[in-house]
């Protein structure tokens, strides 16, 4: 594979502290290798941060800007709900997003987002992908610990298991156990909840390839679908929207399942740098990518 040692373009965000790697890719010319990508987000080595956002044009598909997240290890996820949020205020920074609406394609399929008046964003995160029936017994494990959890889909998988407190958790240096291990082949994020207030909810989260993060996005989402169930709201079936809040480490989110299934995800989303990344360094340390295409202008607006 061949390098340039002409520096790249990159922005740092995070929406709730989930925080990422922006690299724009606008005509899609670059290559990321998992080794590379879990380079960048070292956070004693590199930039750091919780995933890779790579921003790529693409022609059809329902949406113009194609969300190429990978994990923290290299390993490629299907969706990032605070990803996407921070994607789109990349994307309104650098004048590419036209209007309040913007549709956005991902792994699992087009999300829309629309930008608040109050600065927040919102993403219309699809339906929950929820098991017919009683679905499996899905328990989770730490330690000497077990509970029962729920299986709750958001384009990515997540079990769902409400805990008495948080700390029961443990530290989360390492993913907790699930079983049966069939019901996620490749593997899964993991949610620890706790109840604050009616409709309010608190988590933590052990994120499958990334570790425990400050927030996740579809988890926030998932912890609240699997709330709405266990407290006997199904707006599919009684027409009626339901809403939580959902405190994560890093602030506070704000999800809703609307009658039609669709759930939605609201939250900040904040760039916070940019800067440009030596590809040398890379290749010194035996993780090369392919910059030799990558524009080194990053353009933006006040917008």
């Amino acid at each position: 594979m061949g390098t340039s040692e002409q520096p790249v373009p990159f922005l740092k965000g995070h929406g709730t502290e989930n925080d990422f790697v922006i690299i724009p890719d606008l005509d899609d010319r670059l290559s990321l290798s998992p080794a590379a990508v879990a380079r960048l987000c070292d956070r004693w080595s590199g930039i750091g941060g919780d995933g890779v956002l790579r921003v790529v044009r693409q022609s059809g598909g329902g949406a113009e800007w194609f969300m190429d997240y990978r994990n923290a290890d290299g390993s490629i996820a299907e969706m990032c709900g605070n990803g996407v949020r921070v994607f789109a205020r990349y994307l309104q920074r650098a004048g590419l997003a036209k209007g309040d609406d913007l549709p956005v394609a991902t792994r699992a399929g087009v999300r829309r987002v629309r930008f608040e008046d109050d600065g927040d964003i919102t993403v219309g995160m699809g339906p929950a992908g929820l098991p017919a029936g009683p679905g499996p017994s899905v328990t989770v494990t730490v330690g000497e610990r077990s509970w029962p959890a729920r299986h709750v889909d958001m384009g990515n998988p997540h079990a769902v298991a409400f805990v008495d407190r948080l700390s029961d958790a443990g530290p989360l240096l390492t993913a907790p156990g699930v079983r049966p291990s069939e019901t996620y082949p490749r593997g899964t994020n993991v949610e620890f909840v706790v109840d604050r207030g009616p409709r309010h909810l608190a988590l933590r989260v052990h994120e499958r390839g990334s570790g425990e993060t400050r927030s996740c996005g579809t988890g926030a989402c998932a912890v609240m679908v699997a709330a709405a169930r266990r407290d006997g709201l199904d707006p599919a079936a009684d027409g009626r929207a339901a809403a939580y809040t959902v405190d994560v480490p890093g602030g506070r989110l704000h999800v809703a399942e609307a009658p039609d299934g669709t759930v939605t995800l609201t939250g900040p989303a904040v760039i916070v740098a940019e800067g440009t990344i030596d590809p040398h360094w890379l290749n010194l340390a035996g993780h090369p990518m392919d910059f030799s295409h990558v524009s080194q202008n990053i353009s933006h607006s006040n917008g």
